[in-house]
């Protein structure tokens, strides 16, 4: 019966390959084993499989592909992409996490996707545990795994968490190390990836490469940050520390951006106890403060005195700070928050906090997605658009954009802004950062919702208008979780010296171009007979 299933698995995909006139991408034998072996992945051309992975979370780009892979570890995955690689047949292949890529970065039309989401179901989790090597805790866990389930499991096995987050926790480890990992404590704990003690990663030649700072360097920090081209991560060694139990959350208002930006960069400056814990910020339209949907913080229930905000016209700033405590430090929490705000300039009586718990505050975005869900306002296009912006030029970037561009309207979705300090970003990662020791990350999050002021045309028109006047006026910025069209876009992107590494890097790992094909930066072979990229 198991075998009468394989073949029929086997034949759906003949057909498949037929029907659009491509080679067969396995041996028949290969195929085979990888869709049928008792305790192996099963590959599915299921048209609910198909349709799942034909789409992500940008929501504007579809592309099919040939079948998806469901393995059960990380050896299924090694097995796929290994006879792949040996068939020479061309076949592409893609890993997909949770599927909250943009612009299609994580499809393959007419390859194989691989479901990274069901891998750690079949296996028992990794204990976090104390590691003399790195001198603090740590636990494995795979690639596939969901943050939000990792702190769940650190939290309940020793009351531990990460160090550094996204504001979203409902996105793979995989995926958030293959781009940076970003969010408010980036400042003081740098992004994920600089909080990585060890990856375990597929190679494009189905070799399992296990690597850290010290072993297989050049591959594990080109895989951090590397938009997963050259290999699928498999497991992740991540660093953790004590969670705390409550959270401090502040916000406050400001009409003068040289005076936001100012506090902002002073915030990530301080060191030691005597310092915020997370530091970030976004942009509003004053007339849109109640209704925009992170501002639910004040809300009418939420008494913060707004009509000092009556003279105000156009565009407010808010930062948004936390201080985190716990049992042990509850009693002086008011005195340290006191004392930090008390140095910033920020209009009076705009100052909303509240406590709640810690994990509350990591999942604030999910609860927000679950009031989206409710209205039917999630699973619409999102033409975000993200950028590291140094701070030399932020002031010309808000002249420009938020008051040029925008036209002081915010609508569509939040826009956040928030500084980083580079030395916490190492710079053997493939990530690119500008050349500047503080940096913003400036995130236009915004959504083409039905029947909207800004239809979804609009609202990627005014993306290339950001882009074309950072690239006009000389700022010096960088795309985050970056969309570019061309390999000679994304040479300039990385600039003529990490270019060099990175296309050294995908020589050396997967010279035939089978993975991450969806990132569209090394145009694949256009033949099975042409030379591997290390032949080239």
């Amino acid at each position: 019966m198991a075998r009468c299933l394989v073949l029929m698995v086997f034949f759906q995909v003949y057909c498949l390959v037929s029907a659009v006139g491509l080679p067969l991408p396995l041996d028949p034998v290969e195929l085979l084993q990888l869709g049928g072996n008792v305790g192996g992945g099963s590959l599915s051309v299921d048209p609910a499989d198909l349709r799942e992975a034909s789409g992500d979370f940008g929501g504007f780009t579809r592309a099919e592909p040939l079948a998806v892979y469901h393995p059960r570890g990380a050896g299924d995955v090694a097995a796929l992409v290994r006879a792949a690689y040996s068939s020479g047949s061309g076949l592409r292949v893609s890993a997909r996490g949770h599927g909250h890529s943009i612009s299609g970065q994580a499809q393959v039309p007419g390859g194989v996707v691989v479901d990274m989401s069901h891998g750690r179901k079949h296996a028992p989790r990794a204990l976090p545990a104390y590691s003399s090597a790195v001198g603090g805790h740590c636990v494995d866990v795979w690639g596939g795994e969901l943050w939000i389930d990792v702190l769940n499991w650190t939290l309940a096995n020793g009351g531990l968490a990460p160090r550094s987050w996204t504001d979203y926790l409902y996105l793979s480890v995989g995926g958030t190390l293959s781009n940076a990992g970003i969010s408010g404590q980036a400042f003081h704990h740098g992004p994920q990836i600089s909080n990585v003690y060890e990856l375990d990663i597929v190679t494009g030649k189905g070799e399992t490469v296990t690597c850290s700072a010290t072993t297989n360097s050049d591959l594990f920090f080109g895989a951090l940050g590397g938009l997963g081209q050259f290999g699928i991560i498999t497991r992740a060694r991540i660093a953790l520390e004590p969670a705390p139990r409550k959270v401090r959350w502040i916000r406050a208002l400001y009409s003068n951006f040289t005076e936001f930006t100012a506090d902002q960069e002073r915030l990530i400056s301080q060191h030691g106890g005597r310092r915020f814990d997370y530091v970030e910020g976004f942009v509003v339209a004053a007339e849109g403060l109640i209704n925009n949907w992170r501002s639910s913080f004040f809300s009418p229930q939420n008494p913060v005195k707004l009509s000092s905000l009556k003279q105000h016209t156009g565009v407010l700033y808010c930062l948004e700070v936390t201080k985190n405590y716990d049992d042990s430090t509850s009693a002086t929490v008011d005195q340290e928050v006191d004392a930090l705000l008390g140095d910033l300039n920020f209009l009076p009586g705009t100052v909303f906090t509240t406590d709640l718990p810690y994990v509350d505050f990591l999942d604030r975005v999910h609860k927000a997605e679950l009031k989206l869900r409710g209205k039917g306002m999630w699973e619409v296009p999102h033409p975000w658009l993200n950028l590291f912006v140094p701070a030399s030029r932020i002031a010309d970037f808000d002249r420009a954009v938020f008051h040029g561009i925008l036209g002081s309207r915010t609508s569509g979705g939040p826009i956040l802004i928030y500084p980083m300090n580079k030395h916490k970003w190492d710079p053997r990662s493939s990530v690119v950062t500008p050349d500047e020791e503080v940096f913003y990350l400036v995130a236009f999050l915004r959504s083409a919702l039905p029947g909207a002021a800004q239809t979804l045309d609009e609202l990627a028109q005014q993306n290339r208008q950001i882009l074309d006047f950072c690239a006009n006026a000389g700022i010096g910025a960088k795309q985050y979780l970056p969309n570019h069209k061309s390999q000679p876009d994304w040479e300039a992107h990385f600039g003529p010296e990490r270019w060099a590494r990175f296309a050294s890097l995908k020589a050396k790992y997967d010279p035939r171009v089978m993975l991450a094909t969806g990132q569209g930066i090394f145009p694949p072979p256009a033949t099975d007979s042409a030379p591997l990229l290390s032949d080239s």
